[in-house]
């Protein structure tokens, strides 16, 4: 039996696409969705120190992406 990846690990995965000029990123995305779906999670948390464009014009597109995809984001509060 595989087991399906975490939550935490589909965030990993998209930070690392995310410094990989996005590759993959709808796949972790899903990944993503399904891990949240299975946990009854309703948002994903993701820190915004760890992204690309730690901006604000970064972090509205970044959620806008997800949104579109059915993935609510929230981001960490900043140190």
């Amino acid at each position: 039996m595989v087991s399906e990846p975490t939550v935490a690990d589909a965030t990993n995965r998209i930070y690392e696409s995310l410094q990989a000029n996005n590759a993959d990123i709808d796949v972790h995305i899903a990944v993503l969705k399904a891990g949240m779906a299975r946990t009854g999670l309703k948002e994903a948390v993701f820190d915004p120190a760890r992204l690309v464009q730690n901006n604000r014009s970064g972090r509205k597109l970044m959620q806008a992406y997800f949104r579109q995809r059915g993935v609510t984001v929230k981001f960490s509060a900043f140190s």
